[in-house]
């Protein structure tokens, strides 16, 4: 699909819709929606498409505030929204909604640390969802930063400035 909408150096990680690759600019402005239509048209499912370039997945690994504190890397999730969240939504989320876990809101993306794992934490992707009006797919510490390092590898290809690099997962 990718590769039909006018992007290269695609591939994919782990089964869970992430997908590495480059296109240029005027190709990525168009991709959301061509890409989301695809899958309805061939697979009769309706799945958000949610689109990271390589600069946004850097600054997502570097502003982890759980990091910052020492947190044990397992416990570390991410949630990428697809809009950035109105901030009197963020300001009612329930910050003890889930004790001991913990989240933090800082732009496009919900960074969490769930310490009992994400099988029994009730900050879920319905949860924000619903309460921030947008959708969002989540990853845990570990695949966050292997498709950083995914990303970082397609630039270093020798591709021209001026052309994108991104991720795009399209898991509800």
């Amino acid at each position: 699909m990718f590769l039909d909408e006018g992007c290269y150096d695609v591939r994919t990680f782990i089964q869970s819709g992430n997908v590495i690759f480059s296109a240029e600019p005027e190709v990525v402005l168009l991709l959301r929606d061509r890409i989301v239509k695809q899958i309805a048209m061939r697979y009769k499912y309706q799945t958000p498409l949610i689109l990271r370039t390589v600069a946004d997945f850097d600054s997502i690994v570097r502003r982890n505030p759980f990091l910052e504190k020492g947190v044990p890397q397992d416990d570390l999730h991410v949630l990428f929204l697809a809009d950035s969240p109105v901030s009197s939504l963020v300001s009612l989320l329930d910050r003890n909604h889930s004790p001991p876990d913990e989240f933090e809101v800082r732009g496009r993306e919900i960074y969490l640390r769930l310490s009992n794992g994400a099988g029994k934490t009730k900050l879920t992707n319905a949860y924000f969802d619903s309460r921030l009006a947008t959708t969002s797919t989540g990853r845990n510490w570990r695949t966050t930063t292997k498709l950083l390092e995914l990303a970082r590898e397609s630039t270093r290809k020798g591709h021209d400035q001026d052309r994108s690099s991104g991720s795009g997962t399209n898991l509800p």
